[in-house]
C-alpha cells in the first residue's frame, strides 16, 4: 500500500492519505474574530483510501474504485491516535494554531477509559464580541459547547440533539 500525505495522488496500488476527503477542516465553514485575527475551524483527523483501476467505457481512463473509502478499523474507529474532532483557533496573521480543543467523545470508548478522542464533525463554528466561540450539531455524539477566547477553555459542553448555533444580526433601525 502507498502511505502520502494530503496531495499524494492515488495510483494504481491502494494508497492511504492524510487526511482523506473527510478528514482536515470540511465543510462546517470557519468563523473570525476581527479584534484578535483569529479563524475557528473544526477538522477532522481521519484518513482516506483510493486505488485507480481502468475505467471500462467512457471518456476517462482510470476511476478510484474505493469511492471515498474511509480509514476505520472494524469497529468503525479511525485507525490513528486521537483526537479526532477538534476546534482550533488559527492566527491569521502568523497562521500558527494558538489553540486546540478537542470536540465530542464516543461514550463507549469513555466507559472502557479512553476519553478526550474526539469525534468525526463538520459543523461550523460561531464567533462572537463577547470572547466566545460556538459550535453544535457538528459531531457524532451530539455536544454543543462554548469556548472562551483567547484561551481555548471549554466554557459548558452539553447534548444538543444536532441544533446549529446561529447569529441573527442588524442594525437599530431594523428592530
Amino acid at each position: 500500500m502507498n502511505v502520502g500525505s494530503v496531495f499524494t495522488p492515488f495510483s494504481t496500488r491502494p494508497t492511504l492519505v492524510f487526511p482523506g476527503a473527510m478528514g482536515g477542516g470540511n465543510w462546517g465553514g470557519v468563523a473570525f474574530d476581527p479584534a484578535l485575527s483569529f479563524v475557528f475551524v473544526n477538522t477532522s483527523s481521519l484518513g482516506g483510501m483510493g486505488q485507480m483501476v481502468p475505467s471500462p467505457n467512457g471518456p476517462i481512463a482510470y476511476r478510484n474504485s474505493m469511492g471515498y473509502a474511509r480509514f476505520l478499523d472494524q469497529d468503525h474507529y479511525p485507525c490513528q491516535q486521537p483526537p479526532w474532532g477538534e476546534l482550533s483557533a488559527v492566527n491569521a496573521t502568523t497562521g500558527e494554531v494558538a489553540w486546540r480543543v478537542t470536540l465530542g467523545n464516543f461514550d463507549e470508548l469513555a466507559a472502557q477509559g479512553m476519553t478526550n478522542t474526539g469525534t468525526l464533525n463538520i459543523g461550523g463554528p460561531i464567533a462572537t464580541a463577547s470572547g466566545l466561540v460556538f459550535i453544535g450539531a457538528a459531531t457524532l455524539d451530539d455536544p454543543e459547547c462554548s469556548v472562551r477566547v483567547p484561551a481555548g477553555e471549554p466554557q459548558w459542553d452539553q447534548r444538543s440533539r444536532r441544533k446549529a448555533p446561529v447569529q441573527l444580526g442588524g442594525d437599530e433601525s431594523e428592530r
